[in-house]
């Protein structure tokens, strides 16, 4: 993932992530009866969890791990402006985790999914745990949701048509990644092959009602950007007039203006742990 502008990119990361923190803070109420010694996030990008892991675990050595040093310096800055202890790495993900320090809780948000090997993916990061400690991992959920099912106007339900591109989409991402290997993606099931017990799910919501505030208006704005860019590969013509008209700041009807934008999605988290020596 190399070819990305990740300094251009990582104030739209940082926005997207404070956006979504209500499941990670969720997360990691799950995980207020651990007492870890060191943490790591792995492909932390801009810091944002890292830090409310900083803040969680005060006492906790936590590193943020990324292959972007971009990304790893706004984490830095991240953490000064929050007054929270965090250290960082540049490693690759996943062939430069040999290299790192075990620790007691190891997380990984939506990462395991863009590389090839998934389930080598998670025996490597099973494989940073001390005996006894804890992996989480962030994959799956639901599709997010931001707009009526009627806009009044285009044809309706949008978010549909959205949701089967996006899929598209992805199923060419994980396609087209370097040794991909298709998986019953069975996260759960996978963490066990992994070699981990006391494996379980849980689902956390992030609710951002009507109106929304600044910071994720401005970030539905960069998820139908998103979308808008190559739109013409996978919706029609009217979906693509739709999308333009709600990415038109001068209309009353788009997304910097409208009064009924919200932030609905759900994020799924997968715990595993190491067994004891």
């Amino acid at each position: 993932m190399n070819h990305h502008d990740w300094a251009a990119m990582a104030e739209h990361l940082e926005l997207e992530a404070e956006t979504n923190s209500p499941y990670v803070r969720q997360a990691l109420a799950e995980l207020e009866h651990l007492t870890p010694r060191r943490i790591l996030d792995i492909g932390s990008g801009p810091g944002v969890a890292a830090c409310l892991m900083a803040a969680a675990f005060d006492q906790a050595e936590v590193t943020a791990v990324d292959g972007a040093p971009e990304l790893l310096a706004h984490a830095e800055q991240r953490a000064e402006r929050l007054g929270v202890k965090l250290r960082t790495q540049v490693a690759e993900f996943p062939d430069g985790l040999a290299g790192l320090t075990p620790a007691d809780l190891v997380w990984s948000g939506q990462v395991v999914h863009h590389v090839g090997d998934q389930q080598d993916a998670l025996n490597q990061l099973a494989g940073l745990l001390e005996p006894g400690g804890v992996l989480a991992i962030v994959e799956g959920g639901l599709p997010p949701r931001w707009l009526p099912r009627d806009l009044g106007f285009g044809r309706p339900g949008l978010h549909a048509r959205l949701d089967v591109a996006m899929a598209d989409g992805f199923n060419q991402m994980r396609a087209e990644l370097p040794g991909s290997v298709s998986v019953v993606e069975d996260w759960p099931g996978m963490l066990r092959a992994a070699g981990l017990a006391e494996v379980r799910s849980k689902t956390f919501l992030v609710d951002h009602p009507a109106p929304l505030a600044d910071g994720p208006r401005r970030t539905v704005r960069r998820w139908l950007e998103r979308f808008r860019n190559g739109a013409e590969e996978r919706l029609d013509a009217e979906d693509v007039a739709t999308l333009d008209r709600l990415l038109d700041p001068a209309d009353p009807a788009g997304v910097d203006r409208r009064a009924d934008l919200f932030v609905l999605t759900a994020k799924t988290v997968h715990f595993g742990r190491r067994a004891e020596r």
